[in-house]
């Protein structure tokens, strides 16, 4: 299995430096990854260092919380289509699902998505499955995939609770055919991101992505 394939290598640290930067996007050409996800103030940059290759570059919206206003995430997600981003992982309102507002979560999608498809570019929704009950997880993957999403993901790395191989398997059991699956949030080894993969993922958000390709050592200290 090409596992590089699979990986947006990956830094969303609040203290990201260009240097981080940098180094990602190295190491994601070096090593074949599908992309670099990086914050929205390092989309140019990333896009400059990695261009000319099949590397995309990702950035993420209404990050790590999802409570920004609808009109907020639109402005994001405009100017990071501007500065080149060709990928964006929106985390949706919790707050609103956890207060059962799905009309609003619906509001918000469906506000989003054409904007996005408009540019030909991939949204990747973010549902942070760990702290949802596996009701929650099928009413998002029945709003999403009838949505048109073209990804959705487990989570943002900074819940106590990241990526499992049980969410995995009902969001392949649950989504439409056409909506891939992102897992993030605590993939650190290779025999994870393998079962992650088996279990329906067709992403991997990582950033111990060198390591789970080549068994260098972990940073224990990272969620993401």
């Amino acid at each position: 299995m090409n596992i590089a394939s699979y990986i947006d290598h990956t830094v969303l640290k609040p203290t990201t430096t260009i240097a981080d930067v940098k180094k990602v996007c190295e190491e994601a050409m070096q090593f074949h990854f599908a992309a670099v996800c990086i914050p929205p103030l390092f989309v140019k940059e990333a896009k400059l260092l990695t261009s000319g290759t099949a590397v995309k570059t990702a950035t993420v919206i209404g990050f790590p919380f999802g409570y920004s206003a609808i009109e907020a995430k639109v402005a994001e997600i405009v100017l990071a289509m501007v500065d080149g981003a060709d990928e964006l992982d929106m985390v949706i309102n919790i707050a609103a699902l956890k207060n059962n507002d799905w009309q609003y979560l619906a509001s918000e999608i469906n506000t989003v998505l054409p904007l996005v498809h408009h540019k030909n570019k991939v949204v990747k929704i973010i549902i942070e499955s760990g702290i949802l009950s596996d009701e929650e997880i099928v009413k998002c993957c029945n709003l999403y995939g009838t949505a048109g999403a073209d990804f959705l993901k487990t989570s943002t790395g900074y819940a106590e609770k990241g990526a499992t191989v049980e969410a995995v398997t009902l969001m392949k059991k649950k989504l439409p055919a056409h909506v891939k699956i992102k897992a993030s949030g605590g993939i650190k080894t290779y025999s994870f991101a393998k079962q992650l993969i088996d279990a329906g993922a067709n992403r991997l958000g990582c950033s111990a992505s060198v390591a789970i390709v080549s068994g260098a050592p972990v940073d224990e200290k990272s969620n993401y």
